[in-house]
């Protein structure tokens, strides 16, 4: 089969994407401020953050807020839980609030969210695992999409098998993580082994795992025979690498500034000064480490100390401006 171009158009069901690379979606990372840049920056769709499905029902904490559109088309919204009941009415929430597809988590390896047999715990249950997608297909009118990873272990790779009843459920596409829950990040993702599940399902396939250059994409894709790509921390402090993968031209050096002054400033606006700024650290934390990776460690520790928007926006600024290797690509 030969491999699809990335910039070409592909669909979930009835919806239609404007390309097959796909931002991933993080817990902590994919807010809106970070899925806006992505987007504009033309990725092919973005990706809520994991929002528990219960927590969405009962409006507790910030789910109301991770559900926000805010304009992004296509609205893929991902929800995580163990209760058909709960998924299922979360779903519905969801779908009544824009979202234009939901996605199942059954792969997320945290053990906050595994312990509570959430995530990629539920491999570790088919039984349970199906009756949660029978109630989320059955709840909503658009496409339902799944997301896990190979297994819980080596010795229960399972994901085929789930995928090919997920796609008898009605569920419109599958995305696969080429490594184990208990493998977490470590090692190499194992991109060869998706093909069970291409092997396995008729419905779109998508692989995620280790995708940091359209090198990395094409490789991907000819190994799984998956129909698209899904890029998750190769995002981290590039969110517009995501479209660049795609074939989008990446932005410039002073853009890429731009970027992160305007990133700063929606995530304030977003969450509010105090805790925006305990959100942005990490985001600046990795532009810093990808645009400015002769910082020494003392300025660093600065701008992260400091409680001061404006303060942290300068120091910022001056290290992109001042570390050479960002002023040579500038001058080329």
């Amino acid at each position: 089969m030969p491999v699809p171009h990335l910039a070409t158009p592909f669909s979930i069901g009835p919806v239609t994407l404007r390309n097959r690379v796909v931002l991933a979606p993080m817990s902590g990372v994919t807010d809106l401020p970070f899925r806006e840049i992505a987007w504009r920056w033309g990725a092919g769709l973005v990706v809520t953050e994991m929002i528990a499905s219960r927590e969405l029902a009962m409006s507790r904490g910030e789910s109301w807020a991770r559900l926000k559109r805010a304009g992004l088309g296509p609205h893929m919204v991902q929800l995580a839980g163990r209760e058909p009941h709960w998924m299922a009415e979360a779903a519905r929430i969801a779908a009544d609030n824009g979202a234009d597809i939901i996605d199942i988590n059954m792969g997320c390896p945290a053990k906050k969210v595994t312990g509570g047999l959430s995530g990629s715990a539920l491999m570790r249950d088919p039984v349970l695992a199906l009756s949660l997608i029978e109630a989320t297909v059955k709840a909503v009118d658009v496409p339902v999409t799944l997301k896990m990873r190979l297994g819980w272990d080596e010795n229960s790779i399972n994901a085929p098998q789930i995928a090919r009843q997920a796609e008898e459920a009605g569920v419109r596409l599958v995305t696969i993580h080429g490594r184990t829950r208990m493998q977490f990040y470590e090692g190499r993702a194992d991109w060869n082994a998706i093909r069970a599940v291409r092997e396995a399902i008729s419905i779109p396939l998508i692989a995620n795992g280790d995708v940091q250059s359209p090198a990395d994409a094409r490789e991907i894709l000819a190994a799984s025979g998956a129909d698209a790509v899904m890029m998750g921390r190769g995002a981290q402090g590039r969110p517009w690498h995501v479209g660049a993968i795609a074939g989008h031209p990446s932005p410039s050096c002073r853009e890429q500034r731009e970027i992160v002054a305007e990133h700063y400033e929606e995530m304030l606006a977003f969450y509010g000064r105090e805790a925006g700024l305990r959100h942005a650290r990490k985001h600046l934390g990795w532009y810093i480490d990808r645009l400015a990776t002769s910082l020494p460690v003392e300025d660093k520790a600065a701008i992260f100390r400091s409680t001061d928007p404006e303060d942290v926006m300068q120091k910022m600024m001056q290290a992109l401006q001042l570390q050479p290797e960002l002023a040579a690509r500038e001058a080329a």
